[in-house]
Parts: structure tokens; C-alpha cells; sequence
């Protein structure tokens, strides 16, 4: 059976949040049925005291490493079974609308992972914001998740908005049928983080929102 599989390979990394969830809210609903989202924790799990754009990179590049180990053994067992699947890319694929063409971050929220913060990113009960996501499109269907509809975010919690140092942030509690515009300005976001690429050859990566949220391992919880 294709799911236990690959839920057999979840197995060998514990420390990952998955699930899988219905795509028909999705454009490519005609080609697959489920998403399989899973949020893989970045390598050190950063707080305000130690934060450093450098260490907080690093943190994202030690996730995305695994990320491409599990996405290996995947593309392995979905050949394996014959199924039909598409691997969507992380990130948006131009500079205009900045939206990339299957987003991770709904798709995690439908499959239970979490909640959009007041940050604008998935929030995990277990990592807090401190995750890379990622999902592959699967012509099969699975045992969903249960959807997240509402943010567990604190209404008075306005960490991650005061942390941001543009004022990018709208300190908008999320539900799910909020739009990105109501929670962040997001073009200001990425015009602050593109100025990095003169330097690094990279946008910046900015996580004070991020590291200021108490949600996660290291932080005691709301």
C-alpha cells in the first residue's frame, strides 16, 4: 500500500511534521488528488537572545539538506508504485505577484501541520515558525488531516509584529479565509529582504518574526 510506505519513511525521521490533505481547492486538482505537506525543522532552533542572519541561514540550509533526502526516498517509492506525482518549487517563480504556483503554506494548514501566524508563516505547536515546508503532488488519495480553520495565536501576543523591523506586519489574527494583503505587507517584506542580494548574492533571511514567536520546543507555551 503506497501510504504505508510512505509513511515508512517518515518513520526514519521522527523529529518531522506530515500529513496529507485533498487538493480541490487547488489549479491542479485535474492532475492530482492529495498533497503529502511535510515541515522539516531548521537546524538550530533560534531565539531573539541568539539570533543572527547568519546562523538563521544556516539553520534554513541544514533543514533544506533533509528536505532533499526525503523528497529522494519519495520520488523512489511513488516510481515504485507507479503513481503520478509533481514536485511544486518552494518559492515563487517571479518578482511580480510573489506567489509561488502551489503554495505549501495552505496546504499545510489543510493537512493540520499548523496555523498562519501574525507573521504570515505556519506556526506548529511543536517548533513554533522554525520549519521549511515542503509537498509533493500525488494522484492517489490518502487519510487526510483535519483541517486548521483559526489561528492558535494568542489575540494580545504581538511579538513577531514588534519584532519586525519595517512595520511589515499588520498584527492581523488568521483564519482561513484571511488573505495574505490583511496579515502582511508583503511587498515591503521582500523589497527589504531583496536589498541583501547586492551583498550575499541572496535575499536576506530576515527571521526575527520568526525567533521572537514563543511557540516551539525551547519556549514555554501560551
Amino acid at each position: 500500500m503506497i501510504e504505508k510506505d510512505i509513511r515508512n519513511i517518515f518513520l526514519g525521521f521522527p523529529e518531522i511534521i506530515y500529513g496529507f490533505t485533498d487538493i480541490a481547492y487547488s489549479e491542479y486538482a485535474g492532475s492530482y488528488k492529495s498533497a503529502l505537506v511535510f515541515a522539516v525543522p531548521y537546524g538550530e532552533q533560534l531565539t531573539t537572545a541568539n539570533y543572527s542572519e547568519k546562523r538563521f541561514e544556516k539553520g534554513i540550509q541544514d533543514a533544506r539538506e533533509i528536505v532533499e533526502t526525503i523528497l529522494t526516498q519519495l520520488k523512489k517509492t511513488l516510481e515504485a508504485h507507479e503513481v503520478e506525482y509533481y514536485i511544486p518549487p518552494v518559492a515563487q517563480n517571479n518578482e511580480t505577484d510573489l506567489k509561488a504556483p502551489f503554495s505549501f503554506k495552505f496546504a499545510a494548514v489543510n493537512a493540520g501541520l499548523g496555523w498562519i501566524g501574525k507573521n504570515d508563516v505556519v506556526i506548529t505547536e511543536k517548533y513554533g515558525p522554525r520549519i521549511r515546508l515542503s509537498a509533493v503532488l500525488i494522484n492517489e488519495q490518502f487519510v487526510y488531516g483535519e483541517k486548521t480553520v483559526k489561528s492558535n495565536c494568542p489575540e494580545n501576543c504581538r511579538k513577531c509584529v514588534e519584532a519586525c523591523p519595517y512595520g511589515a506586519l499588520h498584527g492581523v489574527q488568521w483564519d482561513i479565509n484571511s488573505l495574505r494583503n490583511d496579515i502582511i505587507d508583503y511587498r515591503l517584506c521582500n523589497e527589504k529582504r531583496s536589498l541583501y542580494s547586492k551583498t550575499r548574492g541572496r535575499k536576506n533571511a530576515c527571521g526575527l518574526c520568526m525567533v521572537a514567536c514563543p511557540f516551539g520546543v525551547l519556549f514555554k507555551k501560551f
